[in-house]
């Protein structure tokens, strides 16, 4: 059975400190703003809805007790509706759409819905631990370093110098400046409300579309010290990497992925439930697929992970009309590109999480979004859209549009 993308929305990206637009607002609010407009633009009746998963990095506090089945009754969906929260790192969004698709493809779902949340202003970043850090006998073993340090050493074994990464950082801010001016979010953002129903942010607040070469070449790379003091994350990153003579710390909060709230979701069926109600599918899902890269250098798992999208899928990069990655740090796309043989026109092209910010859990699901509301604008046909992941892996899906 085929699997159907029948709508995608999400929230604004709100700066994720104290004095950002969303932080009043819990991360189950917005999970739940969400999943009512999937269910009310499209007029559905939620007994349909067999599954809802959404993405959730740090899901503790606030953000623990499975967010999504709480969500789904806040919402007041039925209450035959199930939800769960999954975790693959900045990948958790797309990776709950994929397994709300497979659900579809294998008949468990009629209409199932994907997405995510984080609100990286009340849930801190690493609230929630892990071995993987935290464990000195596997950190030892997988050579663990910071995703900074890891973005670092893209750029050092990879040639991707700070210019490189400032000039892509610089393009991302106009072409998101550029994509709000034109409206082209339009469609998909839903205004995020207050309790007594007020708008407390219609747009993303993050963009720092004034940027330029020389106030990005003022800031201090932002990972020097984690890497060159105690405890000295480049030695692991020299005995991981011997060809490499020194690292070079290109990366800081200038050409890296902004923290932000918000959440998203993408509405997945079969054909026959949404002839049922009417819907007329926006794209066909061709391939999904996730897989596991080195865990040091941690961030180069999209380029292996569109080389397995694309073979699954019948496919080669001349068959990609638009191309999708999360910005997680500047030389994760810059790599992308090299590895992918992509010019800048084809990527990105209305910007990213570095001007736009990264809502670890929701990012992608959100950057779904913004590719299939771009193939309907452009008129084009297909889309790649992949994510870098902690720990060293890569997610990514083909849609196709309708």
């Amino acid at each position: 059975m085929e699997a159907y993308i029948y709508d995608a929305v999400r929230t604004p990206r709100g700066r994720g400190k104290a004095d950002g637009s969303l932080h009043e607002i819990t991360p189950v609010q917005l999970a739940t703003q969400v999943l009512e407009a999937i269910r009310d633009r499209s007029a559905i009746d939620t007994v349909d809805v067999d599954d809802v998963i959404l993405g959730c990095v740090t899901p503790v506090g606030e953000q623990g007790a499975d967010i999504a089945r709480t969500a789904v009754l806040n919402a007041d969906y039925a209450q035959t509706t199930p939800g769960v929260q999954v975790n693959r790192f900045c990948a958790s969004g797309l990776e709950a759409v994929n397994i709300a698709a497979a659900k579809v493809m294998s008949g468990e779902a009629l209409f199932a819905i994907g997405g995510g949340v984080e609100s990286m202003s009340r849930v801190p970043m690493a609230s929630d631990g892990g071995a993987i850090a935290m464990d000195p006998a596997v950190a030892y073993k997988t050579y663990f370093a910071p995703q900074g340090i890891g973005a670092d050493v893209i750029a050092t074994k990879f040639g991707i110098s700070r210019d490189d990464a400032d000039a892509y950082a610089v393009e991302s801010q106009k072409r998101a400046k550029m994509a709000w001016d034109e409206g082209r979010f339009a469609r998909s953002i839903v205004p995020v409300r207050d309790v007594i129903g007020q708008v407390v942010l219609d747009h993303d607040e993050h963009m720092r579309p004034e940027a330029t070469m020389q106030s990005l070449g003022a800031l201090k790379p932002s990972f020097t010290a984690l890497g060159e003091e105690m405890p000295g994350f480049d030695t692991v990153a020299l005995l991981r990497y011997p060809e490499l003579e020194r690292v070079n710390h290109i990366h800081h909060a200038g050409n890296s992925s902004g923290i932000v709230d918000g959440a998203a979701a993408v509405l997945v069926g079969g054909k026959d439930i949404g002839d049922k109600y009417g819907l007329k599918p926006r794209a066909r899902i061709r391939a999904m697929a996730s897989i596991g890269s080195e865990p040091l250098i941690m961030l180069t798992g999209p380029e292996f992970v569109a080389g397995k999208l694309l073979k699954r899928a019948g496919m080669t990069t001349a068959d990609i009309d638009l191309w999708e990655l999360n910005e997680a740090f500047a030389s994760v796309v810059l790599r992308y590109m090299q590895a992918m043989n992509l010019s800048h026109d084809q990527i990105n092209v209305n910007g990213g999480a570095i001007a736009m910010g990264h809502p670890l859990g929701a990012t992608g699901a959100m950057v779904l979004g913004t590719a299939l509301d771009e193939l309907e604008r452009s008129g084009k046909s297909t889309a790649l859209i992949n994510l870098c992941v902690g720990a060293g892996m890569g997610t990514g899906i083909i849609i196709e549009r309708i």
